[in-house]
């Protein structure tokens, strides 16, 4: 084990080693900031859909104690570190003869693929922690099918709990735990089911109690569905873990032929342990790995043909959280855990014919070699595009000047999309939101290939309209306006200031305008809604705090028996 986590601490040392140099890291939908604050719609209980939920509020406390870009750094690094020995563990655990080299070859296919690259690419660092949690839930079930206890049920909730950081992540988490669950007894599937309840309980709060709406925009099925990738169909780029469906987050090398080159060595180690684990079928865990595979496969690739989107259209216009599956590259997710137990299972089968590590050695190279994009720096590389940047001194004044109890804040232009020039140029999503004390309001607005999709009708649309119409302060003060500020550096900002002109100059910076609404209306969840929202937040975070209690105070346990005068370290039997 010991010789696992240090070739999963090397690979994540490599793949995360742009964030080593000092800054925030701020590319498309990762966002660190120095502080963040708890707010109502950290809470979610704003108008947006709770889609960083409970994400946001856990940076806000976090970024109380350390700073925030520090705590994104490290969260990036654990996810990494965490796959690669959570899914190298579960090839050890359940593939039998397969031995470190087999571990190592598991570890490197769950690390280093297009998957984990491109979604860093895309910001989706919270994601990623879901993903890697999946293989710690495939052995934790494992454990859990064979003997219930309560420490087990704790030990899957808390894995499950990480990987909620997101609702995505939640979710794909639930998947594999129901999927590889392999038990009768009622107070195992109750136990799992309570878990996984607390687990989702954040989002599942603040979509109850929060005014963002439960369906998303139709329009979101085409802008998300999955890409082919050159010389690859719609089902060969997700087979071989890409196809993304954001071009611009799409390492060089998949953008050429080198896609099937790359597509057909990362499957070829797959394949190598195919028959091995075909000759074992009859075991179920295999079995419902490689289904959930196939049919996430081919759920995916239905999803970007007409029909299927017409289909998402529909769901997501009418099925209240039918959006979350709007993404279906990210659902590949699940491919994962059976591709790793066939690449080690490879490495046990070769065995009878060349030296492990010489096979381990092969595979490795077969699997690192392809996607060179992980260590070059080419213009769309993850060395490029995971570069730290430092906030003008505009951020950190009107953050601070601003505060939380003086109306909502509006900022200008409409979108939650920015591209600075002192963020390299990339797309991004607006940091100021989660820079300041008081309440941001949001039409949630993303443009994607020139359409704007996810924008919701509330309070934010309606101060937007209002400035834009050349509202009078004391008409923003009855929608609950008590600042705007026109962003004014970037190629993203527009003409406004024409619709400012009524407005009272606060302060005037090269990045940052900000304006000054006497006397809002103060709108504010209920105080019901607050605790709700905080109680469920807070079972959420005991619940993951809780393995990593149980594993310390296990250890402590071990070590104080070890030290007893004339202990051997066993349990005495009892006759």
């Amino acid at each position: 084990m010991v010789w696992l986590v240090g070739y999963c601490s090397l690979l994540a040392a490599v793949i995360c080693r742009p964030l080593a140099s000092s800054g925030y890291l701020l590319v498309r939908d990762a966002v660190s900031t120095p502080r963040s604050h708890v707010t109502d719609a950290t809470l979610g209980l704003g108008d947006l859909a709770p889609r960083a939920v409970p994400q946001d509020w856990f940076l806000a406390l976090c970024s109380a104690i350390i700073d925030g870009g520090v705590v994104v750094k490290l969260l990036i690094v654990a996810a990494v570190l965490l796959a690669g020995v959570g899914y190298g563990r579960m090839a050890l655990r359940l593939v039998p003869g397969c031995g470190l080299a087999g571990a190592l070859a598991a570890a490197t296919v769950a690390v280093w693929n297009p998957f984990v690259v491109e979604r860093l690419m895309q910001g989706q660092w919270s994601l990623l922690l879901g993903y890697a949690m999946l293989g710690w839930v495939v052995v934790l079930t494992r454990d859990l099918s064979v003997e219930f206890s309560g420490t087990k049920v704790i030990r899957l909730g808390s894995a499950a709990a990480v990987a909620g950081l997101t609702p995505t992540g939640a979710l794909l988490a639930i998947i594999v735990a129901a999927v590889t669950l392999r038990t009768r007894d009622l107070r195992t599937w109750c136990g799992a089911a309570l878990v996984a309840l607390i687990a989702c309980l954040p989002w599942l709060t603040a979509a109850a109690l929060g005014s963002g709406g439960a369906t998303s925009d139709p329009g979101g099925a085409q802008a998300f569905a999955a890409r082919a990738e050159p010389g690859l169909s719609t089902i060969g780029s997700l087979a071989g873990l890409g196809g993304i469906w954001n071009a611009q987050a799409v390492p060089d090398t998949r953008t050429t032929l080198w896609a099937v080159v790359a597509t057909v060595a990362l499957l070829a180690v797959v394949a190598a342990g195919l028959p091995a684990l075909w000759r074992r079928r009859r075991i179920a865990l295999y079995r419902s790995l490689f289904v959930l595979a196939a049919v996430v496969l081919v759920v995916a690739t239905l999803e970007a043909t007409a029909p299927g989107l017409a289909v998402m259209r529909a769901g997501i216009d009418h099925v209240p959280g039918f959006g979350l599956l709007r993404d279906g590259q990210k659902w590949v997710a699940l491919v994962i855990p059976f591709y790793a137990l066939s690449a080690a299972a490879g490495i046990r089968s070769a065995r009878r014919y060349v030296p492990a590590g010489f096979a381990t050695a092969i595979a490795i190279v077969l699997v690192i070699a392809p996607l060179p994009d992980v260590i070059t720096t080419g213009p769309a590389s993850l060395g490029s595009t995971l570069r730290p940047v430092h906030y003008p001194g505009d951020f950190a004044v009107v953050a601070g000047m601003i505060p939380a109890d003086s109306g909502d804040v509006v900022i200008l232009p409409d979108g939650m999309l920015r591209q600075y020039t002192f963020a390299h140029g990339q797309p991004t999503l607006d940091p100021l939101p989660r820079m300041l004390r008081a309440d941001v309001l949001q039409t949630g607005a993303l443009t994607i290939d020139g359409h704007d999709v996810d924008a919701t009708d509330g309070r934010a649309a309606a101060a937007h309209r209002a400035l834009a119409a050349g509202a009078t302060p004391q008409q923003l003060a009855e929608l609950g306006v008590g600042w705007v500020i026109l962003e004014s550096g970037g190629p993203m900002a527009d003409s406004t200031t024409d619709s400012l002109r009524h407005l009272q100059l606060h302060y005037a910076g090269p990045e940052l305008i900000v304006y000054r609404i006497p006397g809002p209306v103060i709108h504010r969840a209920s105080t019901v809604d607050r605790v709700l929202a905080w109680l469920a937040h807070s079972l959420w975070l005991a619940l993951l705090l809780s393995g990593p209690a149980l594993a310390v105070a296990g250890r402590l346990r071990r070590r104080s028996r070890q030290s007893l005068p004339g202990s051997t370290g066993r349990t005495p039997r009892h006759r």
